[in-house]
């Protein structure tokens, strides 16, 4: 026969426990990695930890032209608006000035976007009494607006504390939406409606380059 001269190749005995001992190698290895990957720290400075334990949203019909305003306080006093985006554990990641910026640039042209929403994260627990307010900066149609806040806890598990409307019908006009307090571990405890003006901290600061509004005589900041 041929493969007495050696013409064909010889197959070697097969070894089950062998096999079974590589296959197992195989998928400790592949859990090491994986668990590499999880522990490792990262290596690129300035990364930011994009976890928030609150969120804070206020809208309002899309495509309309009003401009509304989302303000929101912590127990220490920091304050989240337009001007001051960053305070303390605040966070104000998208301000919304109605039909004046709300649009996205495609292949270098603006498209405009019908979504109203202002969004507000809270990334740490401070115990306290938190605020969260809505002014109404511009009224450019005259009319009445219908605005929705909502509160969610995010950790350890999503749940709403708060889903209201409110209406505001002028320029300069403020209400309090709700005012919510967190215990040390960051559970709420309290929610509450009692009103509160944040632009009054404002209207009390001298040389803030801002106008009183002529129906509220509020101070209103102006934006640039």
């Amino acid at each position: 026969m041929m493969d007495e001269f050696g013409l064909y190749p010889r197959e070697e005995p097969f070894d089950p426990l062998g096999v079974m001992l590589f296959k197992a190698l195989q998928v400790i290895s592949l859990m090491f990695f994986i668990v590499l990957l999880a522990v490792s720290p990262d290596s690129k400075d300035g990364k930011i930890d994009s976890k928030a334990e609150f969120i804070i949203t206020m809208d309002w019909p899309d495509s309309h032209p009003d401009d509304l305003d989302l303000f929101v306080q912590d127990p220490v006093g920091n304050i989240v608006w337009y001007r001051h985006r960053e305070a303390g554990f605040l966070t104000l990641d998208r301000d919304d000035r109605g039909g004046g910026n709300d649009f996205v640039v495609v292949n270098g042209r603006k498209i405009p976007s019908p979504i109203r929403e202002e969004i507000v994260t809270v990334r740490g627990i401070v115990p306290g009494e938190y605020t969260v307010n809505v002014s109404h900066f511009q009224a450019t149609t005259a009319q009445p607006v219908e605005a929705t806040v909502k509160v969610q806890k995010l950790n350890p598990t999503a749940q709403v504390i708060f889903d209201d409307k409110l209406t505001l019908d002028h320029t300069g006009e403020e209400k309090t939406a709700l005012r919510f307090s967190l215990d040390a571990e960051g559970k709420v405890i309290d929610v509450q409606h009692r009103q509160k003006s944040l632009l009054e901290t404002f209207h009390n600061e001298r040389n803030n380059g801002a106008d009183l509004d002529p129906k509220t005589r509020v101070r209103m900041p102006r934006r640039e």
